[in-house]
């Protein structure tokens, strides 16, 4: 079973990063959503990981 993560929704800053970067587990459209969403679980550690790294509202976390 993949990882899974979450949003904080309040802390999204609504930029798309992760959406550009994970496409497949993440999703945001401009002018239509307040804060990105997680789509799916499954994709690869790494690239979850590499939009946690980069997200400037640092709002991405692993479930524990």
């Amino acid at each position: 079973m993949a990882k899974e993560f979450y949003i904080a929704a309040e802390d999204c800053l609504a930029c798309g990063s992760c959406a550009e970067l994970c496409p497949d587990c993440f999703r945001f459209e401009e002018g239509a959503m307040e804060h990105a969403e997680v789509t799916s679980f499954d994709c690869p550690e790494e690239k979850v990981q590499e939009a946690m790294d980069n997200c400037p509202g640092q709002c991405i976390f692993w479930k524990e």
